[in-house]
C-alpha cells in the first residue's frame, strides 16, 4: 500500500498525519510531497520514510499512490495561499488513489456542514479512513 501525504506552508497537518499513521501502522512506508521545503522538512522530521518538493514530484507520486492523505486544498487550483498549482491538483484529482482529505477551513475556502473539529480529530478520522482501507494483517503496507 502506497501512501502519500502531501502538504503546504509549514507543513504542520502533514507531520501530524504521519506521526498517527507511523504510530498506528508500523512499517507502513509513507511518502511526503511538500509544495515548499519547509513542508517537506517538516513531514521527513516526522518519519516519512522519502519525501521531495514541488510539483513535478507530486504528479509522479499521484500517479504510484494508493492513498493520497492532505488538508482538502490540495484539490484546489490556486489554494493553499498559491501553493497548490493548477497542474498538482489535477494529478491529485486525477491518481487512481483513494483520497482522504481533512476539511480545513482556511485560505478562502470552506467547507458548509462540517464540525469545526480539532486538529487532533481530524487526524484521528484520518486513521480510522486508513484503516478501511488497508486490508486486516497487512498493516506493514508490504
Amino acid at each position: 500500500m502506497n501512501i502519500l501525504v502531501i502538504d503546504a506552508q509549514g507543513g504542520g497537518i502533514g507531520k501530524q498525519v504521519i506521526t498517527a499513521i507511523k504510530k498506528n501502522f508500523p512499517g507502513q512506508p509513507v511518502t511526503a510531497v511538500g509544495t515548499n521545503s519547509a513542508a517537506t522538512s517538516a513531514m521527513l522530521k516526522a518519519g516519512a520514510d522519502e519525501a521531495a518538493t514541488g510539483e513535478n514530484a507530486a504528479a509522479v507520486c499521484c500517479r504510484k499512490a494508493d492513498i493520497i492523505i492532505g488538508p482538502i486544498g490540495i484539490v484546489i487550483a490556486d489554494s493553499l495561499l498559491g501553493e497548490i498549482t493548477p497542474a498538482m491538483a489535477v494529478a491529485i484529482g486525477q491518481s487512481r488513489a483513494k483520497r482522504i482529505l481533512i476539511p480545513v477551513n482556511h485560505c478562502d475556502n470552506y467547507v458548509v456542514g462540517v464540525s469545526d473539529l480539532s486538529m487532533a480529530r481530524l487526524i484521528d478520522g484520518v486513521v480510522v479512513e486508513i484503516r478501511k482501507i488497508i486490508p486486516a494483517g497487512n498493516e506493514s503496507g508490504r
